[in-house]
Formats: C-alpha cells, sequence, structure tokens
C-alpha cells in the first residue's frame, strides 16, 4: 500500500521508502528469469509461451538485477524498463511459493502507497478545473469532522497537516500510538484474524481525529495515511461522485488504464499476478498463510489500488510529461518540501529523490502485504522504471532491509549506469 512502513517502525526513512507498508523476506522459489521486449513479450510471457528477446535488448544488467533481487529474500520480481535505448520487462523468481511459473511480466500487484500520487493527481486536475483551491482550508469541504481550520488541501497532500496517521504513530522518544490492527508490529496477527473487515473511510478519519495531533499545521512534515482518506473524502464532497468513478473520468479513462483497479472494499485482485504471503507465528507454531484475497479498505486511499508495471509505466510517463496537469500545478506537484530523510524530499504525492549520481527523480513506491511496486521517472517522464515484487511478509517488517536494497539496486542500474555500490542502504 505502500504501506506506511514507516508508519508503524517510526522510522522516517523505512516510511518513506515503503510506502505505506513493507515487505518480507520470501523463502528461496526459482532463479530463472522470463524476459520480454515490449508489450508483445509481456502477453507471450502472460500466455505461457516463451517470450522473444528483441535484438540489442537482452539487458543482461537488468537481468541479472532482478536475479539478485529473488536471491535476496523476495519470491518473484517483474520489471520493466524505458528509457533511451527503448523498453524492456522481465521477470525472476517465481508466481508462487513452491512454483515453478515465472511471476507474469505484466501481471496485477497491490501498489500500496503508490496510490497516493493517482490521488494526489486527482486532486489537482479538480484544482485544475477550479472545483478546489490548493491554499483554502480543507475544512470548508469536509464539514463535521471538526478539522483544524488550519490545515489546507496542499498541506494534506504534502504530509504537514500534523494530522495524526490512523494506522499508528511511533514518537521521537519511542512512544508509540496505535491507531487500527495494522498487519505490522504488534497488531499483526490480529490483521489476520480479521483480513476481510471492511473499514469506511469516515470512520478511519474519526479514529486520526480522535487522537492529538502531531504538529502544529504547516509546522513539520510527518507521512500520515489520514491526509489521503480525508484527500478521497473531499474529492467525494466536491464532485458528488465516487473516488473510482473520478478516477477513471480523468485519470484511467484518458490514459487507457485498463489494468489499474480502485478496489474500495473488494478483496479480488485480476488476473494474472503472483501470489502474496504473510508469516505469523500461533501457539509458538510459525504459519505462512496466502494472503493475495485481502480487504484493501483498512488502508484506503493510504494505498488500496491495484495496478501492473505497464499502466504504472504509461502513468507516471504521463503525469511528468505534462499530458495531465498544466505545468505550473505539476511544478507545484515537484517542488519538494524537506522531510528530514536524506536525498528524499517530498512534493504533492511525490518522493523527490537525488540519486547517487547526483540526478533527480521523482517517485512513489509503495508496499502491500505480500505484494510490492516501484514507481520512478526522471523529471520530464523520458525515463522510467516500474517494477512489482512479491514476498512473505511478517509484522516484524522482515524484508524491509531487502527492500532497501532492491530499490537502491534498480535505481542505481537504470538512473545512474549502475557504478554505485548497490550494497548501501537506500536513502
Amino acid at each position: 500500500m505502500t504501506h506506511a512502513l514507516s508508519d508503524h517502525d517510526g522510522n522516517a526513512l523505512r516510511t518513506a521508502a515503503y510506502g505505506v507498508v513493507p515487505l518480507r523476506t520470501a523463502a528461496g522459489g526459482h532463479h530463472e528469469i522470463a524476459e520480454a521486449p515490449g508489450a508483445a513479450g509481456a502477453a507471450a510471457a502472460d500466455s505461457g509461451a516463451a517470450p522473444e528477446t528483441a535484438a540489442g535488448q537482452s539487458r543482461p544488467e537488468l537481468r541479472k538485477a532482478i536475479e539478485e533481487i529473488v536471491e535476496s529474500g523476495f519470491v518473484g520480481v517483474s520489471l520493466r524498463v524505458h528509457d533511451e535505448r527503448g523498453e524492456w520487462a522481465g521477470s525472476a523468481g517465481a508466481a508462487e511459493l513452491g512454483g515453478t511459473a515465472k511471476p507474469p511480466i505484466n501481471g496485477h500487484v497491490r501498489i500500496g502507497s503508490s496510490t497516493k500520487t493517482f490521488t494526489a493527481t486527482l486532486v489537482l486536475r479538480l484544482v485544475a478545473e477550479g472545483r478546489l483551491g490548493l491554499d483554502v482550508p480543507a475544512a470548508d469541504h469536509l464539514p463535521g469532522f471538526g478539522l483544524d481550520r488550519r490545515i489546507t488541501v496542499r498541506m494534506l497532500l504534502q504530509h504537514t497537516s500534523g494530522v495524526f496517521n490512523f494506522s499508528g504513530e511511533v514518537y521521537d522518544d519511542g512512544t508509540v500510538v496505535p491507531g487500527i490492527p495494522i498487519p505490522y508490529g504488534t497488531t499483526g496477527k490480529e490483521w489476520v484474524g480479521n483480513r476481510f473487515k471492511a473499514y469506511r473511510p469516515q470512520e478511519l478519519v474519526e479514529l486520526a481525529l480522535s487522537k492529538p495531533a502531531r504538529f502544529e499545521p504547516g509546522t513539520g512534515w510527518s507521512y500520515s495515511n489520514t491526509n489521503y482518506v480525508l484527500a478521497r473524502l473531499l474529492i467525494e464532497r466536491v464532485t458528488g461522485r465516487p473516488l473510482a468513478e473520478e478516477m477513471r473520468r480523468l485519470i484511467l479513462g484518458p490514459l487507457g488504464l485498463s489494468g489499474t483497479v480502485v478496489p474500495d472494499a473488494s478483496p479480488e485482485i485480476p488476473a494474472p499476478h503472483a501470489r502474496a504471503y504473510y508469516r505469523y507465528e500461533e501457539a509458538g507454531e510459525r504459519k505462512t498463510i496466502d494472503v493475495t484475497r485481502q480487504n484493501p479498505s483498512w488502508i484506503s486511499t493510504g494505498g488500496d489500488m491495484i495496478s501492473t508495471t505497464q499502466d504504472l509505466h504509461t502513468f507516471i510517463s504521463a503525469l511528468l510529461g505534462g499530458r495531465l496537469l498544466p505545468a505550473p500545478l505539476l511544478a507545484e506537484m515537484c517542488t519538494p518540501y524537506p522531510t528530514g530523510i536524506p536525498n528524499m524530499d517530498y512534493g504533492l504525492g511525490v518522493f523527490v529523490v537525488t540519486t547517487d549520481g547526483g540526478g533527480t527523480v521523482i517517485s512513489h513506491n509503495g508496499a502491500a502485504v505480500g505484494h510490492a511496486a516501484l514507481m520512478y521517472g526522471t523529471p520530464d517522464g523520458g525515463k522510467t522504471l516500474t517494477a512489482a515484487l512479491s514476498c512473505v511478509d511478517d509484522a516484524g517488517l522482515s524484508i524491509a532491509a531487502a527492500f532497501q536494497k532492491a530499490q537502491r539496486r534498480l535505481l542505481n542500474e537504470v538512473f545512474c549506469g549502475g557504478q554505485a555500490d548497490p550494497a548501501q542502504p537506500t536513502g
């Protein structure tokens, strides 16, 4: 969901890296790689046919990178890169534990906090239509919550509102204030037993607003899923239509994103997809269960969407290329606000990342209990990296270090020519 990984362990770097929720170390699986150039190859791979590799597109450095990611503990990974050499897509590992089939090259994946970029873009589209103002009090459109009138629409998108994160907060002194039961921390087993429970966005917001704010509006930065559930309610209030309808009208439909889903409270995920897993202990016995089907309403617009690597590429390329927002609003979206995380600042629904090579990329990654997504683009949208990962997640975020390393490995390979040391921790 991009889980706010950091949401529950208090580590700002992790929060940024995972978006919403982190992943867990997965056992081995097959390391054989499938690769395909472009959509035709992806379709062949998804149908079970052996994909062909286009001349000049073998990209051994990308094959090696995804192979190493699987060896680091992921069950499977699918990668798509668009750059000056064209398009390359491939997958490594397995679609399910103990299986031999590779992950679908363009399969569906729960994208976690990458959802926030879609949501922010939708809000900014409404700003462009004159339906909303970025610097007006959010309370003007959301009466009834008792929202602090100093909180503006911009602060919600920028994570500068100070509003409590309904999935839990960890303060600088180590104090933990829990929110709803989530898959991480001490509530993991409770989440397992209630993973099909439906939450209404209003209840998530009401819970958050019943807790003390983290700071005065506009005086700090803290990643809070509540901001984006408020953004969802704002969209629905201003338009009079469900979020999913507005997403289709303004983003999914115009871009032809047929593989992208706004699931609301549905536990389903379209085929094809790699499977997602969760490991926990019960009565001293370790259990691993399939959590591919799960109700994502507990995270709502903090990280509930489903997409594909092709759709994520199309979206981030179109967004950064100026096809979705007027130039002034796109510039505001990508204007960095300091987060306190080295080389990672935040705009409006995007991270502004400084690479090891000194360049800038625009990104929002996410994780969603056994699934994760990576989404990066150069500021002009001309070069993109999108990926889908699957793993065995757990309450302790055991996959966190491998996830950070995987991000940095791919970022350096694609945007820095592979010259940086991938063994260094992300950020």
